[in-house]
């Protein structure tokens, strides 16, 4: 996942998903792009791109962010996805 400002590279960013993460936190979606930006649209309303992890799997946002499982799934569920 790359982050950008205005055309120019933010930072760069690395997310491990697997079938289960998908099927968890975004019941029904096939494809975990989706899944990522959402997640990282989550990180960015609570930390600076500089604050995010490099490399990471899913689940560690959880570590950080408790709320984070949670409100991932009602917001693929307000989406209907």
């Amino acid at each position: 996942m790359t982050l950008r400002d205005a055309g120019r590279e933010v930072s760069s960013h690395r997310v491990g998903v697997t079938v289960a993460d998908l099927d968890r936190l975004a019941p029904g979606a096939a494809d975990p792009r989706a899944l990522v930006e959402a997640s990282f649209a989550f990180l960015l309303e609570r930390e600076p791109p500089g604050s995010i992890l490099r490399a990471f799997d899913l689940p560690e946002i959880g570590r950080y962010f408790p709320e984070y499982e949670a409100e991932i799934r009602a917001a693929y569920h307000r989406r209907g996805v």
